[in-house]
């Protein structure tokens, strides 16, 4: 007998919900009906701790340079190897050229000293406190992007799609989300499996078993529907072949195809640079390679949106920062704060929020890292409350009470 999960996994298709029952998959009679545009929220997560430090450069701090004798980016100065001068205080990794126009244009917005209240260096727990958006509590079953979800009687189809094999700690929780590694992939690959699926549980008289067959072949149908369509990103676009590049493709198709979207998550891993994080020359080696491939990614899904962007607002993230000091490898270890960018048509961009607690010994945590000044849940509980337009903040993140409006989006 062809189980449900080894038809899912032929179908290269993952779900998750209450009572394995998938309520948000298309229903015939949402097909019928125009798909309403809604505000859509796409968070990036960058697995492994990146360097903030060399991502948005500290180039007025003296101390940047000290503790950073052979991986610091140099002082803007117009050359292609120097930073990128923002604001006379900060400057983008030269690798991250490609943003400077969306900086200019007030699209981008850059967050810096922001991190977890916690003080873990552990990857594993600093990604679980994120995604559930509880640090330090271990027991949330749940994560922030599923919660940021509003109840709905009829939601849309693919309303909340995350770009990987599973769902993320993010998405996990009551409103029902769909993991699909890549679109262009999806296929019933098992013809008899499938029919075989259809036939034990459509005929159940069980009615959520019955329902889950009828969903998931409807999930099913629209899927392959999205890709027949030949899809070219628009004001030539050209996304990088990387994992968050192709991820963010993919979910500028579902936009544009208007299934309903609400939130889409991607991740990106590579991060922890440990050893050799720069070249022979600062502006060279892994951490530059990954961040082009970041920044490209980005440029990509703004052009190829267009003004659809109106409608959509990118953060990033990263479980927490590095050191300020370099080690003895050329690279960094576990720190503390770190920055995330904002992206979008609500973001008021061209401007670096968040208090700078500074660089001198003093002024770091524990003598080495850089401070946490902004908790990372007022930045996401600004773009729920008034992205999204959920204002129940305090089920979103159960037990802050510190959120405050930083002016990040337009009213």
């Amino acid at each position: 007998m062809h189980s449900r999960r080894l038809f899912l996994k032929n179908s290269a298709l993952a779900m998750f919900g209450v009572g394995a029952a998938p309520g948000w998959l298309a229903r015939t009679v949402y097909a019928q009906q125009a798909p309403q545009r809604k505000k859509i929220l796409i968070a990036i997560f960058q697995r492994g701790a990146v360097d903030g430090l060399n991502m948005v450069i500290p180039h007025a701090e003296p101390a940047y340079y000290q503790l950073r004798p052979t991986i610091a980016i140099p002082r803007p100065d117009g050359t292609q190897t120097a930073a990128i001068d923002l604001d006379g205080r900060f400057g983008l990794h030269p690798s991250l050229r490609g943003l400077k126009r969306l900086w200019d244009e007030r699209q981008l917005a850059i967050i810096e000293a922001v991190g977890s209240p916690d003080p873990t260096r552990s990857h594993f727990d600093a990604q679980d406190y994120m995604e559930s958006g509880t640090p330090g509590l271990k027991a949330t079953p749940d994560g922030w992007l599923n919660r940021a979800l509003t109840r709905e009687a009829h939601p849309a189809p693919l309303r909340a799609v995350s770009l990987s094999p599973d769902v993320p700690r993010s998405l996990r929780g009551s409103n029902e989300v769909i993991a699909v590694g890549n679109i262009n992939d999806f296929q019933m690959k098992d013809t008899e499996a499938a029919a075989a699926f259809a036939s034990m549980y459509g005929g159940t008289a069980d009615r959520i078993l019955n329902g889950t067959a009828r969903e998931t072949f409807e999930a099913i149908r629209i899927m392959q529907s999205i890709q027949k369509r030949p899809y070219t990103p628009a004001s030539g676009a050209k996304y990088p072949n990387g994992r968050l590049g192709q991820s963010l493709r993919q979910i500028a198709l579902l936009i544009k195809a208007d299934v309903g979207l609400e939130v889409a998550f991607a991740d990106v891993g590579g991060w922890d640079t440990h050893v050799n994080e720069t070249g022979p020359q600062p502006h060279t080696g892994q951490l530059a390679n990954l961040l082009r491939d970041f920044g490209d990614a980005l440029g990509a899904f703004s052009l190829d949106m267009g003004d659809r962007m109106e409608d959509v607002t990118l953060v990033t993230m990263s479980e927490f920062g590095r050191t300020v000091k370099e080690n003895g490898d050329r690279g960094t270890d576990h720190g503390h704060a770190n920055v995330m960018f904002a992206l979008g048509g609500d973001v008021r961009g061209g401007k670096v929020y968040g208090e700078w607690p500074g660089l001198g010994r003093e002024q770091l945590y524990e003598g080495r890292d850089l401070n946490v000044t902004t908790d990372f849940r007022t930045v996401l509980g600004e773009l729920v409350s008034k992205h999204m337009g959920n204002t129940q903040i305090a089920s979103v993140f159960p037990g802050f009470s510190g959120a405050r409006s930083s002016g990040l989006l337009q009213t």
